[in-house]
């Protein structure tokens, strides 16, 4: 039987060095070095990343030629966080406990270190040494995977639709929509990316999309419980901040027993559509179970 926290601590170990490697130093102060750092190195789960992995590892490829769309998905995601957390957004005070980027810096530094970041991904996927056309295909197909989850069609729809949803009450379809474009989106973009640099073929693909797309929802289920009954000490940031600013939640529309029934369901669902994969495929489902029994 898989030891998740063994697997996640040594997936989390192998993507920090990784990302350690990419961030460049300099023998000079260097503000927004030290700001893309202190962000994307203030710990996290690395779920986008581990996932990436765990894909490629699923579909039968070497997982450490997925390592560099595992580093460019981290970097977008701390990028988007960096930016949610501005005043102009969340007014976050806290991330991963410690104190958001702009509060550590400034907030023009925020801005600048969520630009600096997000290009670094695409300069990171654009870096990769190819040596076929068939190689070649498969990477421009990543770089377009992670850009349009990223970007307005995705994550960033997602971010503006919430924004935008604030003080009015959602209807649970839409807010299945908000949520599959701003958190859903990106690890959809994690495992589809994942599978196609392990090689996988494209019916097996659908079936690790249905995955993503299932556990995607669960996890922003479990965040809005978190945000209602989860431990500040242990998550490293407020709770109770999405009632303050009247946001529709699944809480909210459902309530807490049924948002609970709601992401297990979507748990089952997502370990059905990995039954035909072997136990190369056991990260994912032990993740996939992870995702509503974390506690944060």
């Amino acid at each position: 039987m898989l030891d998740l926290d063994s697997y996640l601590t040594s997936q989390k170990k192998r993507i920090n060095r990784a990302l350690e490697s990419l961030l460049k130093t300099s023998d000079k102060p260097d503000r927004i070095l030290e700001a893309m750092t202190y962000s994307l190195m203030a710990g996290g789960k690395r779920i986008r990343p581990v996932l990436c992995v765990a894909a490629a590892e699923a579909a039968g490829g070497n997982p450490e030629d997925a390592l560099p769309a595992a580093c460019a998905l981290e970097m977008v995601h701390t990028y988007s966080l960096i930016h949610d957390d501005l005043p102009a957004m969340d007014d976050d005070a806290l991330r991963r406990g410690k104190p958001t980027c702009h509060m550590a810096f400034d907030e023009a530094t925020a801005i600048l270190t969520g630009d600096a970041l997000l290009t670094l991904a695409f300069q990171t996927l654009a870096s990769i040494e190819l040596s076929n056309a068939e190689q070649t295909a498969k990477w421009l197909r990543v770089i377009r995977l992670i850009s349009y989850a990223a970007g307005y069609c995705g994550m960033i729809q997602g971010q503006m639709l919430d924004i935008t949803s604030e003080g009015r009450q959602l209807t649970l379809a839409e807010l299945k929509s908000l949520h599959r474009l701003k958190t859903g989106a990106l690890i959809e973009a994690s495992i589809s990316s994942g599978a196609l640099l392990g090689g996988l073929n494209s019916n097996k693909i659908s079936m690790l999309e249905s995955y993503a797309h299932n556990i995607g929802l669960a996890f922003q289920v479990t965040d809005d419980i978190l945000n209602v009954e989860g431990d500040p000490e242990i998550m490293g940031k407020a709770v109770g901040t999405d009632k303050l600013r009247n946001k529709s939640t699944y809480p909210s529309l459902l309530g807490l027993k049924k948002s609970k029934n709601f992401a297990g369901k979507l748990v089952e669902n997502a370990l059905q559509a990995l039954e035909s994969f072997d136990q190369k495929a056991e990260p994912l489902r032990a993740i996939a179970k992870y995702i509503v029994e974390r506690k944060k």
